[in-house]
């Protein structure tokens, strides 16, 4: 065990360790919050070798072999160290990614990797025992509130599958029971101890995967804890939310550049289509990885003979068998951070012979994803619906979340509640923050 290792066991371990935890586990990114019995909250930092400190843990896990004494031992690393670990030797390791995205799948059972089989719990678990000795926490001495999704990610989700499967892997990762409450709930807790007077407010909370969206009631006075009382009231999903952000670069930028608008002929016959699940594999982060394979390799090789722009599909073939995934998606996250603050950016992405440079607009993407912003605005409508409310019924608008920071994701909350009614705060640590708030 390493020296920061023990020292983080060493405090798990410490009489004076607090106990209640609040733990968003994020399909792009994982929080960790500390509940004292005074009421107050820290987060735990991540501080792997050769990164900065942070209050976020990316959602990654990266497992490879190494003999031991004769035998073959399976490694792992989390977060920013996973990436590293990744890089170092990418043909022998692998990176597992959203995960979170496939908790609700019942098509998803096992996977095998290294040679061995694992389950969903088990990767999820293996990710939960090392954010948790990063954190300094045992989990087996811990009252744990998990969040979920309103909605989980992927088609046709079954909810109830995934919050037990969520549930399962906390106990893989040595967790005994632990609480599940929605995650635009919790962020509600958090927001709302700003409020000085009874409010009814609405949670719009963006994760990587899910958009997730709650009424609340709250009153400070009651409760009996001095931290108030919540009644939800009414809660919407959907499952899309900054992942598909990127999808809508990759699709408009990525995808023509690597040929997905190419075609290509068999023994002569008339144009075909190249075929486009290459392209959304490559426009789905976690799917890319699994398109290494000798049988896509030649597939797309095969295709590249009679194809119009050849050069486009061989570069295709570069970035998945040079395993680029990681910078390309690096590069279309800059992007988009920067169309949070600019009217216009260029996206860059190089590698080999791949050159891709492309001005992108700020109306350019706001026009992507525009099918994007209608399906929050009718999540929106359906929570206040449900409730038994209209806008006028809302006093408090808090948004949580990276997404959040997008212009047109707020502008859609200002036009229907008015800017003066629209909050931020806290966007990568409210959800954790209300979970342990909760647990109390």
């Amino acid at each position: 065990m390493d020296s920061v290792a023990a020292r983080a066991y060493s405090r798990a371990m410490s009489p004076t360790t607090p106990t209640r935890i609040g733990i968003d586990f994020g399909t792009t990114n994982s929080v960790v919050v500390i509940a004292t019995p005074d009421g107050r909250t820290h987060t735990a930092r991540f501080a792997p070798p050769g990164h900065p400190e942070a209050e976020t843990c990316r959602t990654l896990l990266c497992l490879w072999q190494e003999e031991e004494r004769g035998r073959l031992a399976v490694h792992e690393a989390i977060g920013a160290a996973a990436i590293d670990a990744y890089l170092d030797d990418p043909a022998e390791s692998r990176l597992i990614m959203s995960m979170k995205s496939y908790l609700a799948q019942t098509s998803f059972r096992e996977t095998r990797l290294l040679g061995r089989r694992l389950t969903l719990e088990n990767l999820i678990g293996r990710f939960l025992t090392g954010l948790m000795r990063e954190a300094g926490i045992d989990p087996a001495g811990v009252t744990a509130t998990v969040g979920r999704p309103v909605r989980f990610a992927g088609d046709m989700p079954d909810d109830s599958f995934g919050e037990q499967r969520l549930r399962d892997s906390f106990h893989d990762a040595g967790f005994g029971d632990i609480a599940v409450a929605l995650e635009p709930e919790a962020a509600g807790w958090r927001f709302a101890q700003r409020l000085d007077g009874p409010a009814t407010i609405l949670v719009g909370d963006f994760g990587g995967g899910t958009s997730d969206f709650s009424i609340l009631r709250f009153d400070p006075a009651q409760g009996g804890t001095g931290r108030g009382h919540a009644q939800p009231l009414g809660h919407a999903g959907v499952g899309i939310a900054g992942d598909q952000f990127d999808y809508r670069i990759i699709d408009n930028v990525v995808s023509p550049a690597l040929g997905r608008d190419s075609t290509y002929r068999v023994m002569g016959g008339a144009p075909l289509p190249v075929p486009i699940e290459w392209y959304a594999s490559l426009a789905r982060w976690h799917r890319l990885s699994l398109m290494r394979t000798p049988q896509t390799l030649r597939a797309i090789a095969d295709v590249a003979r009679t194809a119009s722009a050849p050069q486009r599909l061989d570069a295709l073939a570069t970035l998945i068998a040079d395993q680029q995934g990681q910078a390309l998606y690096r590069a279309i996250g800059a992007a988009k951070t920067d169309l949070s603050q600019a009217d216009s950016t260029t996206l860059r992405f190089h590698h080999k012979d791949i050159r891709i440079e492309r001005r992108i607009t700020r109306t350019e993407f706001e026009d992507w994803i525009a099918p994007d912003l209608a399906q929050f605005d009718a999540a929106v409508t359906t929570a206040l619906t449900r409730a038994g409310l209209t806008e006028a019924g809302i006093d408090r608008v808090f948004l949580t979340g990276g997404t959040s920071f997008v212009p047109a994701v707020r502008n859609l909350f200002v036009t229907r509640f008015g800017a003066e009614r629209v909050d931020r705060g806290g966007e990568f640590v409210s959800v954790a923050e209300g979970l342990a708030l909760m647990g109390g």
